[in-house]
């Protein structure tokens, strides 16, 4: 895309090129209405798993910033791994183009052109704390809008963190308000992914419409009609979804409904889903028709998870392992999950880097590969999330495990084994380790009673 390559020529297939282009198409069109009219719009763009929102989102961005520099266009995220692996590649890719070509490009140089292009969302907000005059950017995407913070959220880092007491805005209604200080035009472009908020304090879609309707009614907003066909997904709450078919306008073209990942499709993720929600028997049905493209096994031994993901990845097919942050009992097979690490380095670096993924020893927590992917992944599966006549979860506290009792905090556990069973492009192996009961912290029965029923969903056994 940086290279002057169409999205159409990064997609995999014809449908999702076309997909993306109608999608590209139609946000374009509200951008040019809005400086034209001299109005302000925002609208929110949905999709299904591993459909390109963000892809989507970086293509718009890149798209207005060429079309006319003094546009100023930014895209902000709130995910700190995505946001460094990205300006990383963008960063090492401007050096090594540069060079290719006979010129010479500083890396300090590349980095600052990818710091303001890419921007974490909350650098933003912050730096916008200390003025009051409109930022310099007119067209601001916001990837994976539904996890801005709650009211209670902001308020509580403003107090601890900026010394701000009574900061009485969620985060969805201060953004708002720092684009709203532009006198003539400017649009908002938010990225909406469903069932992925993993952290406490997360908003979903329903702030950002609370806000509009209380505070900016006469902004222009346009939505993807799932946000009113799929409510449990995105928006279930009826006098905002009243609001917003009264106050919006719907487009079609704002959900991107073919999945970029053609050989995997949405299948993946209807298998995930299946197996988070106790239907073992459907979830079989799914794995039997992908497991020639899309092989996922299982086993008791570290040793052969290794050898299976190093043996089945060909050329620079990317390997790695990855674990839930709550897994800390892991450690005693030598998987530390509470041991840091750099997510540019993981992702970007080479066979040859003890701290890359293909190196098998740093391990990356769902913190780490939200919207980010390898082709094969070893999941390690701990038994902070066990089965027993279904999904049971606990978290383990200085010495011993806790149950969870909190409904939410349950949700952000099942969530993030989620994202994790869904960050591998072309397979994956699941190590559920073999105990013997010996430690009071290990419970056998969990261990072979997850193990049991995964393998009741159909997985290969190796």
């Amino acid at each position: 895309m940086y290279k002057g390559h169409n999205v159409e020529e990064i997609s995999r297939s014809d449908s999702s090129a076309i997909n993306l282009s109608r999608t590209a198409a139609i946000i374009n069109k509200i951008i040019e209405a809005a400086k034209t009219k001299k109005e302000k719009s925002i609208c929110f763009l949905t999709g299904v798993p591993g459909a390109g929102k963000t892809l989507a989102g970086l293509n718009i961005a890149n798209e207005r910033l060429k079309k006319d520099e003094s546009e100023h266009s930014v895209f902000l995220s709130g995910n700190g791994p995505l946001v460094d692996v990205l300006r990383e590649a963008l960063t090492r890719d401007s050096v090594e183009t540069a060079k290719q070509n006979g010129n010479k490009i500083t890396r300090s140089t590349a980095e600052r052109e990818a710091k303001a292009f890419i921007q974490n969302i909350h650098h933003f907000r912050d730096d916008n704390l200390e003025s009051v005059i409109a930022p310099i950017e007119k067209v601001v995407v916001f990837d994976e809008a539904q996890r801005a913070w709650q009211k209670e959220q902001v308020s509580k880092f403003m107090k601890t963190k900026k010394g701000i007491e009574n900061f009485e805005m969620s985060e969805p209604e201060y953004l708002i308000s720092v684009m709203d200080r532009h006198q003539d035009w400017c649009t908002i472009v938010c990225l909406i992914g469903g069932g992925q908020e993993i952290n406490t304090g997360e908003a979903g879609v329903s702030e950002w419409i609370e806000s509009l309707k209380q505070k900016y009614a006469d902004w222009n907003v346009y939505y993807s009609d799932k946000i009113l066909t799929e409510k449990s997904t995105y928006l279930d709450d009826e006098t905002l979804l009243n609001w917003l078919e009264t106050n919006g306008k719907k487009e079609s073209d704002l959900h991107l409904a073919v999945s970029l990942r053609s050989f995997r499709s949405e299948k993946v993720a209807l298998l995930v889903q299946n197996i988070l929600e106790n239907e073992c028997e459907k979830a079989k049905l799914i794995y039997d028709t992908i497991k020639e493209k899309y092989p996922i096994h299982l086993t008791r031994e570290l040793k052969k998870a290794k050898g299976w993901i190093k043996d089945i990845a060909k050329g620079t097919e990317r390997i790695g392992i990855i674990a839930s942050s709550g897994g800390r009992r892991l450690r005693a097979e030598g998987i530390d999950v509470k041991n840091e690490i750099k997510p540019a380095n993981w992702f970007l670096n080479g066979e040859d880097d003890v701290r890359s993924s293909y190196y098998l020893e740093e391990i990356a927590t769902e913190f780490d590969i939200q919207g980010l992917e390898i082709d094969y992944t070893c999941l390690a599966w701990d038994i902070n999330l066990y089965f027993d006549n279904g999904w049971n979860s606990q978290n383990f506290k200085g010495s011993k495990w806790q149950k969870i009792n909190q409904q939410s905090t349950k949700n952000y556990l099942l969530n993030s084994y989620r994202v994790l069973l869904t960050r591998a492009r072309q397979g994956m192996i699941i190590y559920v380790p073999e105990v013997d009961g010996q430690d009071p912290t290990r419970c056998k029965k969990m261990y072979d009673d997850t193990f049991n029923y995964l393998e009741k969903c159909g997985l290969d056994i190796i």
